[in-house]
Parts: structure tokens; sequence; C-alpha cells
């Protein structure tokens, strides 16, 4: 087992210590209505001369720069957190905290163990929301604030004469960013280690960006593209959980659906309109819901920041998360299909009986008047 102790440093380490909460408000929201309601900035990517502006939010968010707040971090103990909300149309925000930090290899250790459990950081994140939410009400399409959440660390560390560059922190404290970027105080073994680091890139000899599931380990003096990258594919990952959870509960309710018209003995007098109507609004909905998550920010080909956020995807399993969403779509669209043949059949029978009682009826007319 590697020894995840830190070492020692020629001093405190600085940095900032970044977290993102993401959460869902409803179905969709109206961007200039909710401008209307409250002063907001169209907010684009940020980018350095390396970044192609073809890399770029389809409908770029709102970002609202929320009142500061002091929090009471472990290790860091209290500070003033910066905070900022971005809001999508497709019904997401993404709360952003930022908090400077002065710490040593050790305390740093310490303080992305106790990152573990980021319930300090979700309910920071709710509370100066909350009324954001209840203003921007009338913009959002079918509101409610569910409760799942996902949230995601990264602890930037500001390239100084304390930090050692980051091939030398590779080759030699490989468990220190280990421990980092896994929240994990105590010891890993050596498998762990090299598993953690195993999705690393740089631009530059004097940058570093480690992705792991729950946080990342960035060593960059300016990396604002960087991080609304992480944040941004943070904000997916709970869309496609929040979609899939849609799906699942959907699909056992079209299932029932299925499974009582094919026992039903007289479906010709069920009332096929509005069961059709509801299965094919939701194959709508879902669709929308899921083309805006996954294209609201365009990053193909091979800039770094597009390779950042594949590196950052892979370990959120999002390909994954999409390919599910779309079999469970197909899965609702073969249900869909199947009620509608149903209906288009007991219809063609309904008109059938029809055809053949008006012809017994100018039958029995014509017999009678004769």
């Amino acid at each position: 087992m590697a020894d995840s102790l830190p070492f020692e440093m020629t001093g405190p380490l600085s940095g900032y210590l970044h977290c993102f909460v993401a959460f869902d408000w409803g179905e969709e929201v109206s961007l200039e209505k909710a401008r209307s309601l409250v002063p907001a900035q169209v907010h684009d990517l940020p980018r350095k001369l390396r970044t192609p502006a073809s890399i770029a939010y389809q409908s770029p968010p709102l970002r609202f720069d929320l009142s500061p707040a002091v929090l009471v971090l472990p290790v860091l103990g209290e500070v003033e957190v910066q905070f900022q909300l971005m809001l999508f149309d497709f019904g997401a925000v993404s709360v952003s905290m930022q908090a400077p930090f002065q710490l040593s290899a050790t305390e740093l250790t310490r303080l992305a163990g106790a990152l573990c459990d980021p319930a300090i950081f979700t309910k920071a994140a709710r509370d100066v929301s909350e009324s954001l939410y209840q203003r921007l009400q009338p913009a959002i399409s079918l509101p409610h604030w569910i409760d799942v959440s996902e949230e995601y660390f990264v602890l930037q560390l500001l390239p100084d004469a304390a930090l050692s560059p980051p091939s030398q922190l590779l080759t030699q404290n490989p468990a220190w960013l280990a421990s980092l970027v896994r929240l994990e105080s105590n010891p890993l073994s050596d498998g762990e280690i090299a598993e953690a680091l195993r999705l690393r890139l740089s631009y530059s000899p004097h940058d570093l960006v480690i992705t792991d599931w729950t946080a990342a380990v960035v060593i960059d003096q300016d990396c604002g593209e960087i991080l609304e990258t992480l944040a941004f594919a943070n904000l997916q990952l709970l869309e496609f959980r929040h979609i899939d959870n849609r799906l699942d509960e959907r699909l056992e309710t079209a299932y029932a659906l299925i499974n009582q018209l094919s026992r039903s003995s007289r479906p010709i007098w069920q009332r096929y309109s509005r069961r059709l109507r509801d299965l094919g609004a939701l194959k709508v909905e879902i669709n929308i819901m899921f083309e805006k998550a996954s294209n609201a920010l365009t990053l193909v080909g091979d800039p770094y920041v597009a390779r950042v956020y594949d590196q950052v995807a892979s370990r959120f399993h999002l390909d994954e998360w999409g390919q599910n969403i779309r079999r469970s779509i197909s899965v609702l669209e073969g249900f869909y299909e199947v009620v509608s043949n149903q209906a288009e059949s007991y219809r063609g029978e309904i008109l059938e009986i029809t055809v053949v009682l008006l012809i017994l009826i100018e039958i029995l007319l014509a017999l009678f008047h004769h």
C-alpha cells in the first residue's frame, strides 16, 4: 500500500476551493422573462486565445451574482464564500461556490477527506438561491425544485514557489494527488492511486487537470473555462439522472396501461385518446429535455477544453447515461405505437360495426316501406 501521508512543502499552498451544486427547478425557463423579473447577465463561456469560437453555449445561460456568505467549513473554519448561479433554459441551475485557502499539504489532505460529505455545501447552495427561485417562478414552466442534486469539488492550486511543478508532483507525490481527487484522507492502494490519476491533461509544463468522479485537482492560475466545463458536466449528470428517473416512473405507468389493454374484454368502450395524448406528450417532452441537456454546450473536436470535458464525462459515464435514456425513449415510443395501433384498430372496428348497422337499418327501412 502506497503512503498517502503528505510530504513537506517549502511553505503553505495557496488556491481556491470550488464547489458546484446542480439543481433542477422545472421543465423549462423563459430566460427573457427571467431577466425581466430579476436583473442578470447573459453569460458566455470564458475562453482563452487557444479556445475556438465554435465552442460556446447554444443558448447562453443567465448568470446571477449572489451575495457572499460566511460559512464554517472543515479545516478552513469561518470563511467568506462567493456564490454565483447559472440558469439554463432547460430548467437546470448550477450554483458555484468559491473559497480561498492557504494550507499546508497535510491540512489540504484533511480538507479533501472532509469534503466527502457535501451536506454543508448543498444546504448553503439551497439557502442562497431559495429567494431567487421564488422570484423567478413566473418564468419557469411547471416549477418544481426536485430533491435530487449533484455536487462536484475542484481544488485549484496556484502555481508558486511553494508548489512543485506538475511533472514532479506526479512522479514524487502521486499518493497525495490521488488523495485529493478521491477526497480521501486515509492511505490508498497502489491500484487506487493509479486509477485516480489515470485521466489527466496538461496544456503546458506548468498546469495540470486531474479529474475523478467526485472531485478534480487543477493546477493553474487562470482556468475559468476549465472550471465552467467541469460545472457543466456536473449539471448534465444531474439532468440525465433526472430524465432517467422520470422515464422509469412513466415507463411503469405505460406498461400498466399496455397490460390493462391486453386484459380488457371490452376495450371498445375505453377512452384511448387521453392516454394516447399523455404518452405522446411525454415522448416529446423527454426528447426535448434530453436534446437540450445534451447539446447546450458545443464541445467537439480536439481543443483542450473539449478534451477536459471528454475526460470528466468519462468519469461521470455520461455516454452510458445517454445510451440508457435513448433506450428508454425507444421503449416509450414502442408503447406509444402499441397503444396507437390498438386505438386505431378499435376505431376501425367501431367504424365497421357502424357501417353494418347502417346497412341493416337501410334494409329494414326498405322492407318496412314495402
